[in-house]
């Protein structure tokens, strides 16, 4: 266990290259089941999330190799077992993106319930649907067993909610089912897409790629290739609102600049101004943020949702960012009914925030932030807590940091080389128990 150590006060400047996209890693390294020819995965983001799947693929025998820092190579020829062990699975709920690749595969899989972040109650219905939809029978008891000892066929399939993984899921299986599938009320985020981009250099045919209805032309077989993962546009809003909570210049190079233009406009109604220089994303220095009201006067609101609606994932981010912003916003998380749990840290730490109800907290600013001691509940609530401690008075120390390390490839380097004062250090014994 560690925890990081943070001054804050300092602006954060200069040039940053994202990662590669977490929620677009972790499929993609499941893609390796569905074929027994190797794929290069370019632009892997080292993180514990990327650790853990890789952990939970060998041991059902796909052959893993680390060719570069940042470049894998995948062999699936070895899967030899539809059972996921219950250890592996626990560590990270995209365990569960292996139950459609093993479907294809094999005609079976052993899934017991996937673990991750909690951030509200997180359905796996759309999966188990969009299974059956493929002619796949499910039980449960404790554990997940599916079953399609003649094949999964090719059909309809109808998400009762826009879920993403359940999309990659159903879309991975389709991918190894000769015939055409149609999926409808479909994610469609960059992840998502990214994913389909790989499978059709695998060999199937997937057309409405970026829309809410997929059409999947399976193969009988999919064969090996090379993909690059796509730069993680939830990392580059997170480094955005580090710049603008502290008053930082930073280039983010090499963006797909049609990904943020939802966090762009929302940043901007937040008061964070930001310009594109190519695919280049410049956060101009010293800005004064200030929250732009809505027409008539009336409160600005912020909303996650379906992409391409403001993502989820930065819901947290937006509540960091707009603790600095002059103005009052109320901050609607639509999707996840615990995501918004840890504001009573900020507000600890003399940020002005007001809980309404699970789903809704009302944020004014600016308020001038103090260090405080911290932990990290999840991912992005720990990204949250760590853009607030770089722009607060004094010394903050947040534990449980490897919350953070799950999606942040070498969080704490990557900010010293913009001029933060943070530093990684064992946690002491009373925060590690707390």
């Amino acid at each position: 266990m560690e925890r990081f150590v943070i001054t804050g006060g300092a602006p954060l400047s200069g040039t940053v290259i994202p990662a590669g996209n977490k929620n677009a890693a972790l499929p993609i390294l499941a893609a390796s089941v569905l074929t027994d020819g190797v794929l290069e995965i370019g632009n892997v983001p080292r993180i514990r999330d990327v650790d853990s799947m890789l952990e939970i693929l060998e041991g059902i025998g796909v052959e893993v190799n680390w060719r570069g820092e940042n470049d894998l190579s995948l062999c699936g020829a070895g899967v030899d077992t539809s059972a996921v062990e219950p250890e592996f699975a626990e560590q990270i709920r995209a365990s569960f993106l292996l139950a459609g690749p093993l479907l294809a595969r094999l005609g079976a899989a052993e899934m017991p319930p996937p673990g991750g972040d909690f951030i509200g109650r997180r359905r796996l219905d759309p999966h188990i649907d969009g299974f059956r939809a493929l002619g796949a029978s499910c039980e449960y008891d404790g554990s997940f067993a599916l079953r399609a000892p003649k094949g999964l066929r090719a059909g309809d399939v109808f998400m009762d909610e826009p879920s993403v993984m359940a999309t990659e899921n159903v879309l991975m299986a389709a991918a190894l089912t000769p015939g055409a599938t149609v999926i409808s009320n479909a994610a469609c985020e960059p992840h998502v897409q990214d994913l389909a981009r790989l499978l059709v250099k695998m060999g199937a045919a997937i057309e409405g790629i970026g829309s809410n209805v997929l059409h999947v032309f399976g193969a009988e077989r999919l064969g090996g290739a090379s993909h690059d993962i796509a730069p993680d546009h939830i990392e580059i809003g997170s480094f955005m609102a580090l710049a603008g909570v502290t008053g930082g210049e930073l280039r983010i190079n090499d963006t797909i600049p049609q990904d943020l233009r939802m966090i762009r406009i929302v940043f901007a109604q937040l008061g964070l101004a930001s310009e594109l220089d190519g695919n280049d994303v410049i956060v101009p220095g010293r800005q004064r943020l200030v929250v732009q009201s809505d027409v008539g006067d009336y409160k600005r609101k912020v909303m996650d949702g379906p992409w391409p609606a403001f993502p989820a994932d930065l819901t947290s981010i937006a509540v960091a960012l707009a603790t600095q912003a002059e103005g009052s916003v109320l901050i609607h998380e639509w999707m996840f009914e615990s995501r918004l749990i840890f504001t009573d840290k900020l507000a600890a730490m003399g940020a002005d925030i007001v809980s309404c109800d699970p789903h809704r907290a009302i944020v004014t600013g600016p308020r001038r932030l103090r260090g405080a001691r911290l932990e990290s509940p999840d991912i992005r609530a720990g990204m949250a807590m760590l853009i607030a401690a770089l722009c607060a008075d004094g010394r903050s120390e947040i534990g449980s940091v490897e919350q953070i390390d799950k999606g942040y490839e070498r969080i704490d380097e990557r900010l010293r080389d913009l001029g933060a004062q943070i530093e990684r250090v064992p946690a002491e014994p009373a925060l590690a128990s707390r």
